[in-house]
C-alpha cells in the first residue's frame, strides 16, 4: 500500500490510502479531520487524476507512515 497526505485548508491533515490498483485507477481510502473526529470514505481515482494531483503537489506521498495518524486509520 502507497500513503500520501492531502494538500488540506487550515490545520487539518487528510490523509489517503491505495488500497488496490485496477487497469482504470486506484481504490482509495481518505481519511479526513472533520473538527476531532475522521470522516474515512472508500472511493476510486484514475490514473490521469492521480498524476495531475501528484504533478500539482495536491497529494504527497509518505515515506514513512508508522509515524503519522494513517497509521492508525488505514
Amino acid at each position: 500500500m502507497a500513503y500520501y497526505t492531502l494538500k488540506s485548508i487550515g490545520k487539518s491533515t487528510d490523509y489517503m490510502t491505495i488500497l488496490k490498483e485496477t487497469e482504470d485507477g486506484f481504490v482509495v481510502r481518505i481519511v479526513r479531520d472533520k473538527d476531532g473526529y475522521d470522516d474515512i470514505t472508500t472511493d476510486f481515482i484514475s490514473h490521469s487524476l492521480f498524476d495531475s494531483c501528484i504533478r500539482t503537489g495536491y497529494l504527497t506521498k509518505i515515506e514513512d507512515p508508522s509515524e503519522s495518524k494513517i497509521a492508525v486509520n488505514a
